[in-house]
């Protein structure tokens, strides 16, 4: 994917309207470009957007950052904001949509596994392992595209992985000051015995969550050291030295190993975890810490602050967002003077991008306030940073 001073949910977000004291804007514009290339990245399905901009990764990252710092507080206590934080929009979508999969006649025990579905389906409370879902619905015609459940649950292993990283993170930040470089790069070195088969696990949900983290843990851990000033510890020329050198091996690996269009980094998660590491250590090298915006950024302030407000809601939703956003597109096919004259047109996925964040807006409005709810504050329908009656909020 998650980012506030002290909110990390799927990205953490902020704890009120605006920029906050302490706040990094430089943070709250990655998380932000991050959403947005997932959501133009599911959409368009170019394999080379994961290359130009790994936004799993930076999204790990910068919640690992806000998780460091939040852990000089009691760990158990930190823990317990980020799930109250992250699950309550994950049972709101849950809710909706069980019962929209229940509806089609869809039953948890159709997975195969009828004598503990019950059990199977409390993964939609408390995701420590994949939310079961219907495959194969019929949808709604005109409305909502068919197999629509498997989008709806497409995007929740980041929320699987974001709990485990959430839940392990005391001890990883306990490993780091103790081993810091040994800590960083051991998810890289599992992933490596992973590929090449050094390790196998039988099953497969406890290996997929062993995956996620093989692949992004080094991203978190790189955010959480970054944080206790780890990066600040070595000479200034070693990170623009060693990450590009990373970052050209996971190139050339997925490049070797089928990365092309409907096989991309995703699909290579050793190549992944490479690029996105390296790609990682250099933003984090950068870090300009802005705690006001540049002038030439202004513009784009409460776009970036709506963005980090709703950002869990946006990257639960944005799937069934595309769905129905294509789904009625596709109906303009059957309107003679669209057909015959603007086939060009019908065939562009960019006229559907903007529908799409026409109903991701309306998903902001309709189900975003649980965030706040989640965060204890005053539910707000559009929090873009701008009081209704003009001027921007101040800081609380």
């Amino acid at each position: 994917m998650p980012s506030g001073t002290d909110e990390s949910t799927l990205p953490p977000r902020p704890e009120q309207q605006g920029p906050a004291p302490g706040r990094d804007r430089y943070f709250d514009l990655l998380r932000a470009v991050a959403l947005f290339r997932v959501v133009f990245y599911h959409l368009m399905g170019w394999a080379w957007l994961p290359v130009v901009f790994p936004s799993m990764g930076v999204m790990f990252a910068l919640a690992g950052n806000l998780m460091a710092r939040s852990l000089k507080r009691p760990p158990l206590q930190v823990v317990r904001g980020r799930l109250r934080r992250l699950l309550p929009p994950l049972w709101l979508l849950g809710a909706l949509g069980v019962t929209g999969m229940v509806l089609q006649g869809w039953s948890p025990g159709d997975d195969g596994h009828p004598g503990w579905w019950w059990l199977h389906l409390g993964f939609w409370i408390l995701p420590l392992s994949d939310p079961p879902y219907a495959e194969g619905l019929r949808g709604i015609h005109g409305i909502l595209g068919a197999d629509w459940g498997a989008e709806l649950a497409g995007p929740l292993w980041y929320i699987r992985a974001y709990l485990w990283y959430v839940l392990l993170s005391p001890f990883l930040l306990k490993a780091l000051r103790a081993l810091p470089w040994a800590t960083i790069l051991s998810p890289i070195a599992l992933s490596a015995a992973f590929e090449f088969g050094y390790l196998t696990l039988p099953g497969e949900r406890i290996p997929s969550a062993l995956t996620d983290y093989s692949t992004f843990g080094a991203c978190w851990i790189v955010g959480m050291a970054h944080q206790e000033g780890v990066l600040k510890r070595i000479p200034r020329y070693v990170v623009p030295s060693v990450a590009p050198a990373i970052a050209a091996v996971g190139l050339w690996y997925a490049l070797t190993h089928g990365f092309r269009p409907g096989h991309d980094l995703d699909d290579i998660p050793f190549a992944q975890s490479l690029w996105s590491f390296a790609t990682v250590l250099l933003l984090l090298h950068v870090s300009p810490s802005w705690t006001e915006w540049p002038r030439w950024l202004r513009p784009f302030d409460r776009i970036v602050t709506l963005l980090n407000s709703r950002a869990v809601t946006i990257y639960l939703w944005h799937n069934l967002c595309i769905l129905v956003a294509a789904t009625l597109w596709d109906q303009l096919w059957q309107v003679d003077v669209m057909y015959l004259h603007f086939s060009w047109l019908l065939e562009s996925s960019w006229p559907v991008l903007a529908i799409t964040w026409v109903f991701i807006g309306s998903c902001i409005v309709w189900f975003g306030w649980v965030e706040d709810i989640a965060a204890k504050r005053s539910p707000r329908l559009w929090p873009d940073g701008v009081k209704r009656g003009g001027g921007r909020r101040r800081p609380a």
